[in-house]
Protein backbone atom coordinates (compact mmCIF):
# COMPACT_ATOMS: atom_id res chain seq x y z
CA UNK A 1 0.00 0.00 0.00
CA UNK A 2 1.37 3.51 -0.51
CA UNK A 3 1.69 6.17 1.63
CA UNK A 4 -0.01 9.49 1.54
CA UNK A 5 1.89 12.51 0.73
CA UNK A 6 -0.24 16.13 0.69
CA UNK A 7 1.08 18.75 -1.11
CA UNK A 8 0.23 21.86 -0.46
CA UNK A 9 0.45 24.09 -2.78
CA UNK A 10 0.48 28.44 -2.60
CA UNK A 11 -0.14 31.20 -4.71
CA UNK A 12 2.96 31.74 -6.22
CA UNK A 13 4.43 31.55 -10.10
CA UNK A 14 5.03 27.51 -10.27
CA UNK A 15 1.91 26.78 -8.99
CA UNK A 16 0.39 25.91 -12.32
CA UNK A 17 3.35 23.12 -12.91
CA UNK A 18 2.32 21.65 -9.78
CA UNK A 19 1.38 18.56 -11.93
CA UNK A 20 5.29 17.99 -12.32
CA UNK A 21 5.57 17.01 -8.46
CA UNK A 22 2.23 14.76 -8.87
CA UNK A 23 3.92 12.76 -11.43
CA UNK A 24 6.87 12.15 -9.40
CA UNK A 25 5.55 11.59 -6.45
CA UNK A 26 3.03 9.18 -7.83
CA UNK A 27 6.06 7.53 -9.41
CA UNK A 28 7.84 6.67 -6.59
CA UNK A 29 4.29 5.08 -5.02
CA UNK A 30 2.99 7.72 -3.40
CA UNK A 31 -0.91 8.24 -3.01
CA UNK A 32 -0.98 12.55 -3.67
CA UNK A 33 -3.74 14.67 -2.01
CA UNK A 34 -3.27 18.49 -3.24
CA UNK A 35 -4.48 21.19 -0.65
CA UNK A 36 -4.48 24.91 -2.15
CA UNK A 37 -4.48 27.64 -0.37
CA UNK A 38 -7.36 29.74 -1.35
CA UNK A 39 -5.17 32.35 -3.33
CA UNK A 40 -3.81 29.33 -5.21
CA UNK A 41 -6.80 28.46 -6.25
CA UNK A 42 -6.39 31.08 -9.05
CA UNK A 43 -3.05 29.25 -10.14
CA UNK A 44 -3.89 25.78 -10.84
CA UNK A 45 -5.58 23.68 -13.20
CA UNK A 46 -8.34 22.12 -10.27
CA UNK A 47 -9.99 19.58 -12.60
CA UNK A 48 -6.57 18.39 -14.43
CA UNK A 49 -5.52 17.78 -11.01
CA UNK A 50 -8.36 16.01 -9.73
CA UNK A 51 -7.86 13.62 -13.04
CA UNK A 52 -4.26 13.49 -12.18
CA UNK A 53 -4.45 12.50 -8.42
CA UNK A 54 -7.85 10.87 -8.53
CA UNK A 55 -8.45 12.89 -5.60
CA UNK A 56 -10.82 16.23 -4.79
CA UNK A 57 -8.44 19.46 -4.21
CA UNK A 58 -9.12 20.71 -1.31
CA UNK A 59 -8.79 24.17 -0.20
CA UNK A 60 -10.97 24.50 2.73
CA UNK A 61 -12.32 22.34 5.48
CA UNK A 62 -14.64 19.23 4.55
CA UNK A 63 -18.87 19.84 5.70
CA UNK A 64 -19.77 16.74 8.24
CA UNK A 65 -21.29 14.51 5.02
CA UNK A 66 -18.15 14.85 3.25
CA UNK A 67 -15.45 11.90 3.00
CA UNK A 68 -12.78 12.37 5.00
CA UNK A 69 -9.33 12.49 3.04
CA UNK A 70 -6.49 10.01 3.96
CA UNK A 71 -4.36 10.38 6.51
CA UNK A 72 -0.93 12.71 5.29
CA UNK A 73 2.14 10.35 6.14
CA UNK A 74 4.06 13.11 4.81
CA UNK A 75 3.09 16.71 3.85
CA UNK A 76 4.88 18.92 0.94
CA UNK A 77 4.30 22.40 0.87
CA UNK A 78 5.40 24.05 -2.76
CA UNK A 79 5.68 26.62 -4.10
CA UNK A 80 6.01 27.85 -0.71
CA UNK A 81 5.30 31.72 -0.54
CA UNK A 82 6.61 34.48 1.92
CA UNK A 83 3.07 34.58 3.92
CA UNK A 84 2.33 31.14 4.20
CA UNK A 85 5.75 30.19 5.68
CA UNK A 86 5.67 33.23 8.12
CA UNK A 87 2.19 32.15 9.11
CA UNK A 88 3.01 28.55 9.43
CA UNK A 89 5.90 29.59 12.11
CA UNK A 90 3.70 32.15 14.08
CA UNK A 91 1.25 28.75 14.53
CA UNK A 92 -1.33 30.80 12.19
CA UNK A 93 -4.49 28.18 11.34
CA UNK A 94 -6.78 30.38 9.46
CA UNK A 95 -7.16 28.03 6.19
CA UNK A 96 -7.41 24.55 5.61
CA UNK A 97 -3.98 24.33 4.82
CA UNK A 98 -2.34 25.85 7.69
CA UNK A 99 -4.68 24.13 9.91
CA UNK A 100 -2.80 21.19 8.61
CA UNK A 101 0.63 22.54 9.12
CA UNK A 102 0.27 23.30 12.15
CA UNK A 103 -0.84 19.76 13.73
CA UNK A 104 1.73 18.28 11.94
CA UNK A 105 4.55 18.83 14.07
CA UNK A 106 2.36 17.85 16.90
CA UNK A 107 1.16 14.87 14.92
CA UNK A 108 5.22 13.83 13.71
CA UNK A 109 4.17 13.80 10.26
CA UNK A 110 6.98 15.19 8.16
CA UNK A 111 7.25 18.38 6.36
CA UNK A 112 9.24 19.67 3.74
CA UNK A 113 9.32 23.14 2.42
CA UNK A 114 10.54 24.63 -0.92
CA UNK A 115 9.87 28.19 -1.04
CA UNK A 116 9.53 30.92 -3.76
CA UNK A 117 10.44 34.12 -2.52
CA UNK A 118 12.31 37.04 -4.14
CA UNK A 119 15.64 37.79 -2.39
CA UNK A 120 13.86 41.39 -0.97
CA UNK A 121 11.23 39.15 1.07
CA UNK A 122 14.16 36.42 2.27
CA UNK A 123 16.29 38.96 3.35
CA UNK A 124 14.01 40.47 5.79
CA UNK A 125 14.01 39.74 9.66
CA UNK A 126 10.15 38.13 10.05
CA UNK A 127 11.37 35.09 7.11
CA UNK A 128 14.55 34.30 8.35
CA UNK A 129 13.40 34.08 11.78
CA UNK A 130 10.38 31.73 10.54
CA UNK A 131 13.00 29.94 8.92
CA UNK A 132 15.29 29.25 11.63
CA UNK A 133 12.18 28.44 14.07
CA UNK A 134 10.44 26.16 11.54
CA UNK A 135 13.70 24.42 11.32
CA UNK A 136 14.16 24.32 15.20
CA UNK A 137 11.10 22.23 15.42
CA UNK A 138 11.88 19.86 12.81
CA UNK A 139 10.22 21.10 9.26
CA UNK A 140 13.09 20.61 6.21
CA UNK A 141 13.07 24.49 4.88
CA UNK A 142 15.14 24.06 1.70
CA UNK A 143 16.26 27.46 1.20
CA UNK A 144 19.95 28.44 0.61
CA UNK A 145 22.72 27.02 -1.40
CA UNK A 146 22.60 24.14 -2.89
CA UNK A 147 18.53 24.34 -2.43
CA UNK A 148 16.41 26.93 -3.57
CA UNK A 149 17.55 30.27 -4.35
CA UNK A 150 15.89 33.15 -3.70
CA UNK A 151 15.34 35.22 -7.28
CA UNK A 152 15.45 38.77 -7.79
CA UNK A 153 12.83 40.94 -7.03
CA UNK A 154 10.58 41.06 -10.03
CA UNK A 155 11.76 38.47 -11.47
CA UNK A 156 9.77 35.56 -10.55
CA UNK A 157 8.66 34.75 -13.73
CA UNK A 158 11.82 33.91 -15.61
CA UNK A 159 12.05 31.53 -12.76
CA UNK A 160 8.85 29.18 -12.79
CA UNK A 161 10.28 26.98 -15.44
CA UNK A 162 13.57 26.26 -13.16
CA UNK A 163 11.92 25.57 -10.14
CA UNK A 164 13.56 22.50 -8.70
CA UNK A 165 10.16 20.49 -7.90
CA UNK A 166 12.45 17.41 -7.25
CA UNK A 167 14.62 18.21 -4.69
CA UNK A 168 11.51 18.36 -2.42
CA UNK A 169 10.55 14.58 -2.87
CA UNK A 170 13.83 14.01 -2.91
CA UNK A 171 14.46 15.32 0.65
CA UNK A 172 10.69 13.53 1.35
CA UNK A 173 11.95 10.14 0.47
CA UNK A 174 15.53 10.62 2.86
CA UNK A 175 13.14 11.94 5.63
CA UNK A 176 10.25 9.05 4.95
CA UNK A 177 13.08 5.86 3.57
CA UNK A 178 9.62 5.42 1.50
CA UNK A 179 10.70 4.81 -2.12
CA UNK A 180 9.87 3.32 -5.12
CA UNK A 181 11.06 -0.22 -3.90
CA UNK A 182 7.66 -3.20 -3.33
CA UNK A 183 6.43 -3.30 0.02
Amino acid sequence: MSKVLYIIVCAAGPAADVGKLVTLAQDARWTVQIIATPPALDFIDVPALEKQTGRPVRSQYRKPDEPKSPRADAIIVAPATYNTINKFAQGNADTYALGLLAEAPGLGIPVVILPFVNTALAGRAPFRRSVDHLRAEGIHVLIGPGQFEPHAPSSGGDCVDTYPWSIALTQMKALTRFDDRDD
